[in-house]
Order: structure tokens, then sequence, then C-alpha cells
């Protein structure tokens, strides 16, 4: 068996961020598995840039910043291991792993930081109606093909969805030569960046059609068509608004589900609306010693917010590692009136730092105002301009007031105005 003072479980952005913080913070026996065969993730197959802006204040493309993080964790002398696949977490925090060089690895962690990232909902969950023919694929994997594999996807292409990796790629298929038809999204907004929405549609003339939906795919080896509809309210398709248009690609954008088969599979509480752990201030989940952070917490906007709530989990596990945290005594904190989640579930009112919660309204909201209230009585407010369900928000509670709170009290953050 081997003996690490911390497991990190991805090497992503998020599971190196982790991992350099918690080395900075004086824990040196930390051990980074990463299934693929490189470090770095998903960033490696986004070569456009838009990364770094908040964090490094230049912009990066997906494989640049990567890199800065891999060359730190190679001069802070990090361990890792690539093409390794983590089979079971135990609830003695034993991980066991599996690669080609070790075979099957038993490795006992003091820490374990889960951040396996996430991965893109199929059309097996779409119940779309139509034949299996190839050229449906999801955005992600499109992206594969063209930036890392040298491979184009097709010629004439519709888009389902308005998430990020969807409208990149529209740009990015235009770029390549394809044409591009439409990007149907069945909600009445779209689930992705603004920026990403003038840069990538707007700028190419990508049509964007809202609360529209694919009801069939045509073709028998080959996609030859889809059929697309207007939605009601409801989300039905409307009868009479049926549409038929030629293509050779249908690429799905249709959301992200957090990696948590391990993190379920340990028995750590789930949050129904993020789907990934219910976790403090430090991303601690409800298993003793076990963090999450990144995308397979919640899935995140931008990659910057990833790094900086990584490097809170890496100093949390550091913590705990070496014997700094205490006595808990949590208030939950909860989403109302448009506001459909907030991480952490819960902040301890012993911490000695300022606490920044992270949330994601439920629509399109213009000129609201954002308050929170500890108990009913409202501690905080803030106007903006807009709101929308694809860019997360924050707030940042004060340590001085945080003091103020009581055990098991309730903060409540809503949408107003």
């Amino acid at each position: 068996m081997l003996n690490y003072d911390i497991v990190v479980i991805g090497g992503g952005p998020a599971g190196m961020a982790a991992a350099i913080k918690a080395k900075e913070c004086g824990v040196d026996s930390i051990l980074v598995l990463e299934r693929a065969e490189t470090l770095g993730g998903i960033l490696e197959q986004c070569i456009h840039t838009g990364f770094g802006l908040h964090y490094f204040g230049e912009e990066l493309s997906g494989p640049e910043y990567a890199d800065r993080f891999i060359q730190l964790v190679h001069e802070k002398g990090i361990e890792y291991k690539t093409d390794t696949m983590a089979l079971e977490i135990t609830d003695d925090n034993v991980v066991y792993a599996v690669n080609k060089e070790d075979g099957l690895l038993e490795i006992q962690a003091k820490a374990i930081i889960l951040a396996m990232g996430c991965r893109e909902r199929p059309r097996g969950a779409l119940n779309i109606a139509g034949t299996r023919a190839s050229g449906v694929m999801t955005a992600g994997t499109a992206q594969k093909y063209v930036n890392i594999d040298g491979y184009m996807p097709g010629k004439k292409v519709v888009i389902l969805g308005s998430g990020d990796i969807g409208l990149i790629m529209a740009r990015r298929m235009t770029l390549e030569g394809a044409e591009v038809k439409v990007v149907c999204e069945l909600m009445p907004y779209s689930s992705g960046l603004t920026r990403n929405i003038v840069q990538c549609l707007d700028d190419f003339n990508i049509p964007l059609r809202l609360s529209c939906t694919v009801i069939e795919v045509h073709g028998k080896d080959r996609v030859e068509g889809v059929t697309i509809a207007d939605v009601d309210e409801n989300r039905r398709p409307i009868k009479g608004t049926e549409q038929y248009i030629e293509c050779d690609t249908l690429m799905l954008s249709v959301g992200l589900i957090p990696e948590n088969e391990l993190t379920r599979a340990v028995g750590i509480e789930l949050d129904p609306v993020t789907n990934g752990a219910v976790v403090n201030e430090f991303r601690e989940t409800s298993h003793k010693g076990v963090f999450a952070c990144g995308n397979v917490l919640h899935v995140h906007d931008l990659v910057d917010y990833v790094t900086l709530e990584s490097q809170t989990a890496g100093e949390g596990a550091a913590r705990y590692v070496l014997g700094k945290t205490s006595s808990h005594e949590y208030v939950k904190t909860k989403g109302v009136n448009g506001v459909r989640y907030i991480v952490p579930q819960k902040v301890d009112i012993k911490n000695e730092n300022d606490v920044k919660l992270f949330f994601r309204v439920g629509q399109t909201y213009k000129n609201a105002k954002i308050v929170v209230k500890y108990n009913g009585e409202e501690i905080l407010s803030r106007k903006k301009p807009r709101l929308a369900p694809g860019e997360m928000e924050n707030v940042v509670i004060k340590n001085d007031v945080l003091k103020s709170f009581e055990h098991d009290g309730v903060i409540e953050i809503s949408v107003e105005g």
C-alpha cells in the first residue's frame, strides 16, 4: 500500500490548482491521479482564447492556461500519475486506482480532493426521435475531432443547445469552412456567456433560435437533416411550427453533468440541483477528509473561478492534514426567489476569513437587486443591471458579520425587482 497525505483525483485545472495550493500550505506528500495521458484536462482541446482574464489579467488559450499550472506542478515536485483511473474510495479514505504500469494501486490518504470535472449530456438523455445515423455528437466530441485529431465532423451543421461549448464550436466550424445553419435553444434564454453569443454567433451571422428544439433526426447511415420546432412554456413542441433543415451533423450542447460516480459510491451527500457534493466554505464534503472542487462540484462558466475555488479546497485539505481544523458551528445557505443554488451549502461561523458565496439564477433579469438575508433580516443588497443563468454570480460575507451569526441559522440569497 502507498501512503500520501493528500490524493487528488483529476489532473485538470481544478486538480492542479488544489495540489499546488496544498503544497504551498506546507503539505509535501501529494499525489495527483489523472485518467488521460497528460495533465491539463479539457483545456488541452480548448484552443480558443478567453482564459485567464480574471486570474492572470491576460488572455490565454486553454493549453496556455493549463501549461502554466503544469509547469508549477513540475517546479514544486508534486507527484502525479497519468493514464490512471481511480476506481473506488473507501470509508477510511483508501483510493483504489489502476494503470498499465503499476496495475492495481492501493493508496492510503489522509485527505482526498475530488476534481474529476464533468461530462456532456448525450443524445440518449434527450429522447430525440429518429434513426441512429452517424453525425450526431456532443459539441465537446466535435471539438476534440477538430482541434486534437484534425478531423472535420461535417459540412452542414445544426447545433442543439446554446451552452458555451456549442457556441464556441459554431464559430470553430465556420472558421474551418462548414456552414452552421442554426443554433436551437430549448429555453427562452441562452445558457452561454454573453461574450460568446456576441463573438461566436453575432459576429458570424449565425442565427440563435430560442424556445426551439430538434424533434426528429433524419437519415439512415448518415444524418441527412433534422426537423426543428418552436416550444411552448411547458417546453413541448408547438404543432404547425415544424421546419426541416438539411444537414449532415447535429451537435449537442445541452448541459454538463458532474462526474460524481466515485462521490456517490462512497456515500457523500449530493446537492439535487448542482449534482455535486454538499460542501462547507473549505469545500469539505460530508465525508471527513474528502474535499471537492471545480466542475465536479458545480459547473462553472470560467476556468478562472475553477482555479480560485480549487485553491480554497487545497488550503482546506492542507489544514485538515496539518490538524488546523477545530469543531464546526454551521449556518446553512439557501437560494430563494430566483436563485437556483448556492455553493458552499454551509458555512462555519468560526471561520477566520471572509466567505464568498457563488450562486446562479434561474432566469434572465434586468435591473434587479441581489438581496442577502440572515434568518429573514437583510444584511446585504446589491443592484445588478443584468443577471443570466449562464453567468455565475457571487457575494462576500465579511468575517465580522459571520461572527455575529448563531449556529443553525440560514443565509438566504434572492433576486428582487
